[in-house]
């Protein structure tokens, strides 16, 4: 068994993942599941107070977010059809991360 640590920046925070396969190839593949980049600041207010999150809604819809302290913006993980492992932040068509402001309801 092989193993490898991914280090990710969410804001100031750095979170460690570690990531295992029965050869170098399904290690590598693990960690290809990880696919989303680090995340210096918020894109709405340009904080580096994040925090990783997750909630479920509906008691069957899970999210995964990386959630602004200081604005309370949203950038949600979206996952792939084939692979539900497989992770990665949701972007515009524009290539952007898609950073969403909280509704004033959900306040």
């Amino acid at each position: 068994m092989l193993q490898m640590m991914i280090t990710k920046r969410i804001g100031r925070r750095q979170f460690h993942f570690t990531v295992q396969g029965s050869n170098f190839h399904e290690t590598v593949a693990e960690y290809d599941r990880l696919s989303f980049p680090d995340v210096p600041t918020c894109g709405l207010c340009g904080s580096d107070n994040l925090d990783l999150t997750s909630r479920v809604s509906q008691d069957k819809f899970k999210y995964t977010s990386v959630k602004c302290i200081d604005c309370r913006g949203d950038l949600t993980f979206g996952k792939t059809q084939k692979d539900d492992q497989t992770v990665f932040l949701r972007r515009r068509e524009n290539g952007d991360l898609d950073w969403k402001a909280l509704d004033k309801a959900d306040k």
